[in-house]
């Protein structure tokens, strides 16, 4: 999904999510976070704790940790022009005081039915921390 149609996302969502307040929000979320941090609008953002870098970025969208094919250089083996998002993720998380220790917390996979939404309006309504249908809810895993 493109960039500009992320935004656009939230309207077929319940709820707030259908209202135009939440599509201007989504939209005006995507244009400061989409410049800044690579900003994929996945709707469950977790930049504070993987070093204000979006694993998103990532060509496996991997959301805890590298895959394990880092290059020696720190390249991406998927794209071996990149650098490695989680590499990125954790030198800027050891710069980071108030969140250094939050690049070691498991984070649950994406729930893609939040795609395009506003990850701002899905934290203050906790819709970031619901279990979808077919998930185990796990004490040990921080949304």
């Amino acid at each position: 999904m493109s960039g500009a149609n992320r935004g656009e996302r939230a309207a077929g969502s319940e709820g707030f999510g259908a209202s135009r307040a939440a599509r201007a929000v989504a939209r005006v979320e995507h244009l400061i976070k989409g410049p800044v941090w690579g900003c994929q609008m996945c709707g469950q953002c977790v930049l504070h704790s993987t070093g204000l870098t979006c694993p998103m970025t990532c060509p496996k969208t991997l959301r805890n940790g590298p895959c394990g094919g880092v290059r020696p250089n720190g390249h991406c083996e998927v794209k071996p022009e990149m650098r490695c998002v989680w590499l990125k993720a954790y030198e800027r998380s050891e710069r980071l005081p108030l969140w250094r220790g939050h690049i070691d917390d498991l984070r649950p996979p994406v729930d893609n039915t939040l795609e395009g939404t506003s990850s701002w309006i899905n934290l203050i309504s906790g819709r970031d921390r619901q279990v979808p249908a077919g998930w185990m809810a796990d004490a040990d895993v921080e949304p």
